[in-house]
């Protein structure tokens, strides 16, 4: 029976990879794979957490199961951080769980909108990958709608269409901030229109917030979501530790959901445990109790904003030198100086990323993303070289 699958499609990321490491040319340059480097190209463990997990190894009792629920001192205590320290369970109205990495979670969120009869989904394009495979494996239906406009901003009148004529059985997903792969965010002004129109729509909000803290500040980088939450009556978010904790490996994201009552959320969270249960019974314990350590604890919460702090500075230090740059041949890359987050799309059709990578040894997605955290003060220079030879007018 096995014999009979046809070969999947290979992972273009993944046979990236693959080609960067094969090359044997000293000045390569990778900006394919989506992970935070240093100035020196190293992705390192967070000091925070590493303070942590020692303290974990001296004081951890057991390795028992949680629960598909997962560490609920973690999900407890990353919501002041996402929902802001007033009241961050909106009057009883918030409850999460532990999901295994912000996939896990964006997973789960969409497979309890399903139990609840949504039928559609609409999503800004280009988006995550994942974003559109989770919806065919479940499957839901998509409805695509362009995320930004040719002059590098985002399309706000695509999203407010969308959701506009959205009805009953439909949902939104929505980047929190430091939209995957484009790095174009909405503004303030933006988000209260999207809030706006959302709070006049049948239309259910899932929120994907997997960089807090990669592009102002974490309090800024929540704007977006607080300001939808205020507006509407029930939203799903799903939540990722793996960037802003350096815990990829360790696959530590959560799901948060707000109910219209508190009373509702027994009911609702029993479904969503249960979705968890058939898809990876319970997550992964380790980095949750990591960031849990970090955040009951003041001093290495300071640390950790401290080297989350170093990581956000590096890039945008590296958006403004390309910023700098201007027009290079037929790009401009002044926009990427207001775009956030680890990535950027540059206006390139495959044949010059190829060109990229066999003239420059630059390895980038065929889709023009590259990650800004793998140019560094030693390479940034020959990038915009090599940009303005295979983009010539």
């Amino acid at each position: 029976m096995l014999e009979r699958l046809a070969p999947a499609s290979p992972d273009a990321l993944l046979a990236l990879i693959k080609l960067h490491a094969a090359d044997n040319r000293a000045d390569k340059i990778d900006l394919g794979v989506g992970v935070y480097r240093t100035g020196q190209g190293d992705t390192p463990v967070f000091g925070a957490i590493k303070a942590a997990e020692e303290r974990l190894v001296e004081t951890q009792a057991s390795k028992s199961y949680l629960g598909p629920e997962g560490d609920m001192g973690f999900v407890e205590a990353l919501m002041p951080y996402v929902f802001g320290a007033d009241d961050p369970s909106m009057g009883g109205r918030i409850q999460g769980m532990q999901a295994p990495g912000g996939t896990g979670a964006v997973r789960l969120a969409v497979a309890l909108a399903k139990a609840a009869g949504v039928s559609k989904v609409h999503l800004g394009v280009p988006s995550w990958p994942n974003h559109a495979q989770i919806l065919a494996d479940l499957p839901l239906e998509m409805a695509p709608f362009d995320h930004d406009c040719d002059d590098g901003t985002a399309n706000i009148e695509a999203v407010l269409g969308a959701i506009r004529g959205a009805g009953e059985g439909e949902a939104v997903v929505l980047h929190g901030c430091c939209h995957n792969p484009t790095g174009i965010d909405y503004t303030p002004e933006q988000w209260r229109e999207i809030a706006e129109a959302l709070s006049d729509s049948p239309i259910l909000p899932i929120i994907d917030l997997a960089y807090q803290g990669l592009g102002y500040g974490m309090e800024e980088d929540a704007f977006g979501l607080r300001t939808v939450l205020a507006a509407v009556p029930e939203a799903l978010v799903a939540y990722s530790c793996d960037k802003n904790f350096g815990l990829y490996r360790d696959r530590v994201g959560a799901l948060y959901v707000m109910a219209r009552e508190a009373g509702d959320l027994p009911a609702i969270m029993s479904n969503a445990a249960a979705l968890a249960r058939a898809n990876w019974s319970m997550p992964p314990d380790h980095g949750a109790a990591a960031v849990r350590l970090v955040l009951d604890d003041p001093a290495l919460t300071a640390q950790w904003l401290d080297e989350l702090d170093t990581m956000r500075a590096r890039m945008r230090q590296v958006r403004e030198r390309l910023a700098a740059a201007g027009q290079v041949g037929t790009l401009d890359l002044t926009p990427l100086g207001s775009q956030n987050g680890l990535f950027s799309m540059l206006r390139l059709d495959k044949e010059q990323v190829a060109r990229l990578r066999s003239d420059h040894a630059i390895y980038m997605a065929a889709s023009g993303r590259i990650n800004v955290a793998g140019l560094t003060q030693g390479n940034i220079d020959k990038f915009i070289a090599a940009l303005g030879d295979v983009a010539k007018e």
